[in-house]
């Protein structure tokens, strides 16, 4: 309980943290930051696949349907975002910001989450084959009902996807 208890307030002290940071970037490179920012848009059926989208911003955006097959989105916000049936088949979404984020139905077969923020993340009926979660801060009921459907093992990682998330 107490290892729990302490991983969710690492995790809100890091999102916060990143919340910060990412202020302080887009105020001393405002142009930069407006380039490759898609907060709040609508993308609905966007193809994004084998694409470098580290630069990116998808906060509050709305990209249902879309593809993200092997994109690179290391490190991005998609926090709040609506990504319900996207195909992220293979994405890299290692230190990801997803909180509160809409993943439903959304199949991450072979993706890397590794250390992604997850805090209220809604995974309901995502396919998570090869998935790796390793280091991902999940709520205990999140965890459970990955756990229920999780399988397999990562071919870029080596990880198995039950292993990485703790699973029982």
């Amino acid at each position: 309980m107490k290892l729990s208890f302490r991983r969710t307030i690492a995790g809100y002290l890091l999102t916060a943290l990143l919340v910060v940071v990412s202020l302080f970037m887009t105020s001393i490179y405002p142009s930069a930051a407006l380039a490759d920012d898609f907060t709040k848009a609508t993308l609905e059926n966007a193809d994004f696949s084998g694409k470098d989208l580290t630069s990116y911003e998808f906060t509050q955006a709305s990209v249902r349907n879309g593809k993200f097959i092997n994109a690179n989105l290391t490190g991005v916000s998609l926090i709040g975002g609506n990504f319900d049936s996207a195909d992220m088949t293979g994405a890299n979404l290692t230190n990801a910001l997803l909180d509160t984020a809409r993943f439903t139905r959304t199949n991450f077969t072979n993706a890397i989450l590794v250390g992604a923020f997850t805090s209220v993340t809604n995974f309901d009926g995502a396919i998570i084959d090869g998935a790796d979660f390793t280091d991902v801060l999940l709520r205990k009921d999140i965890q459970k009902k990955l756990c229920k459907v999780a399988k397999g093992t990562n071919p870029t990682t080596g990880r198995d996807t039950r292993e990485s998330l703790e699973c029982p």
